[in-house]
């Protein structure tokens, strides 16, 4: 019984790190999953939240079985790729706003990830390359560039918050 559950803990978490390479690139998993990283099942038993502690790192989307990051997480993978990849990079007069848990609008992009792609999971930055939040690209890179209306990031977890 105690080999069954073991080998089901590894599967599950290489699962978890397979899908993070996927979404992130290679090696991504690994440094947001380090060893005796836990997770939780949905009612259907397919991975749901992934946890360092009691901390939740990331959440496995039902509909498409891609990640969405907890602060946490986000930090983990600001760490692990160079600047700018899947940055957003937010004008300082917004990032007080977006640090605090709010949108990123198009006007206040300054510079974008150009391999980012709509819909895609993303970190809104500072200037200074300071994490400011987490959430879901509603734009592609050229026209967050572009235009001056509209929302460019949707924030999900923010820095302050």
């Amino acid at each position: 019984m105690f080999f069954i559950i073991s080998y089901n803990i590894i599967l599950m978490l290489k699962r978890a790190r397979i899908i993070a390479d996927y979404q992130f690139g290679r090696g991504a998993g690994e440094a947001i999953f380090p060893d005796g990283t836990t997770y939780s099942l949905s009612k259907t038993r397919r991975l749901r939240y992934l946890y360092s502690g009691k901390q939740r790192i990331a959440t496995v989307r039902a509909n498409d079985n891609l990640l969405t990051l907890s602060m946490l997480g986000a930090g983990r993978i600001h760490a692990f790729l160079p600047s700018p990849r899947l940055r957003v990079v937010a004008s300082e007069d917004a990032a007080p706003f977006v640090a605090k848990g709010g949108n990123l609008f198009a006007k206040h992009v300054l510079s974008v990830d150009e391999e980012i792609r709509a819909g895609e999971e993303v970190l809104v930055v500072d200037c200074n390359d300071r994490l400011l939040a987490t959430g879901t690209a509603v734009l592609a890179p050229e026209e967050m560039r572009q235009l001056k209306r509209g929302l460019a990031v949707q924030a999900r977890k923010a820095a302050e918050h």
